[in-house]
């Protein structure tokens, strides 16, 4: 499926989403799984239509974007970003969190450390004064 550079419409976005998902089944079967199949699709469907009263709520939505971004797909944040005047979205993957997070926490340390050693400086001097 070709992803398209730029949406129209928030609605236009969230249907792209939907089909990196697999479609209103795969999505109304994940959203809505006391329902049938087919009745959960209908939701879905009526969800993306402007014209009807359901509409997704803003969990649903952000679950929707969560499920599309794990399918390779941006399309919600790309037409947030760009109508709200950000920049593009970029993908933080959980991966580069957690080493750059082990970085921060080796300088912390570091850092502490170094604070720690200060102290110890600091203190035997003063005790040296007050003892001379």
């Amino acid at each position: 499926m070709q992803m398209s550079l730029i949406h129209e419409s928030i609605t236009e976005a969230i249907r792209e989403a939907v089909q990196a998902i697999g479609g209103n089944k795969a999505l109304g079967a994940l959203m809505f799984p006391d329902l049938p199949v087919d009745q959960a699709a209908g939701r879905v469907r009526d969800c993306l239509n402007p014209d009807r009263r359901e509409h997704f709520t803003p969990e649903q939505l952000v679950m929707i974007a969560r499920l599309a971004k794990a399918a390779g797909n941006s399309s919600i944040m790309e037409y947030l970003a760009l109508d709200l005047g950000y920049l593009k979205p970029v993908a933080v993957e959980p991966e580069d969190e957690i080493a750059r997070l082990q970085r921060e926490f080796v300088q912390a340390t570091k850092s502490l450390h170094n604070m720690a050693s200060r102290i110890e400086t600091i203190t035997a001097t003063a005790a040296m004064r007050r003892v001379a």
